[in-house]
């Protein structure tokens, strides 16, 4: 997904097995959508619990904030549970939503990428950040780019 483009039609549910209805948050809100390799990995806890950690910042810029792994809703629960996160988690089982956003894996096609991106209340796309190595500088990014919009 390049910027400029407008979020597409997805359906899906959180880690509590709720649909979330983008139909609803799109128009309104503000969405940051991270994708990341694995639950439970070092990396991946600390970018999530960072956005967590964040979440008041992103609340004044009136942003909702989702991540998005392959791991299962299960899994995704037992994460969010343990690491008090306070936010949507999506599974992505099938890799459907990573194909849809063009996220990229890393390391020779072996790891998922670690990706964000920024949309608007109008659900265009005004930022992607690209960073394996990087976890924290995907909340200073979008929090930069929800601040110049």
């Amino acid at each position: 997904m390049n910027i400029g483009e407008k979020f597409p039609e997805i359906n899906a549910q959180n880690q509590h097995g709720t649909n979330i209805d983008f139909k609803k948050i799109l128009g309104t809100k503000n969405i940051v959508l991270f994708f990341y390799p694995k639950d439970f990995t070092p990396g991946c806890t600390k970018e999530a619990c960072n956005f967590r950690d964040n979440l008041e910042g992103f609340n004044s810029f009136n942003c909702e904030i989702i991540g998005i792994s392959s791991d299962s809703e299960k899994r995704h629960l037992s994460f969010s549970n343990k690491y008090e996160l306070n936010y949507n988690l999506i599974a992505d089982s099938n890799q459907e939503l990573r194909k849809l956003f063009k996220v990229p894996r890393n390391l020779f096609g072996l790891i998922p990428g670690r990706v964000t991106f920024v949309f608007n209340e109008k659900g265009v796309c005004i930022g992607t950040y690209n960073s394996m190595s990087n976890a924290e500088g995907h909340i200073s990014y979008a929090l930069n780019c929800l601040q110049k919009k």
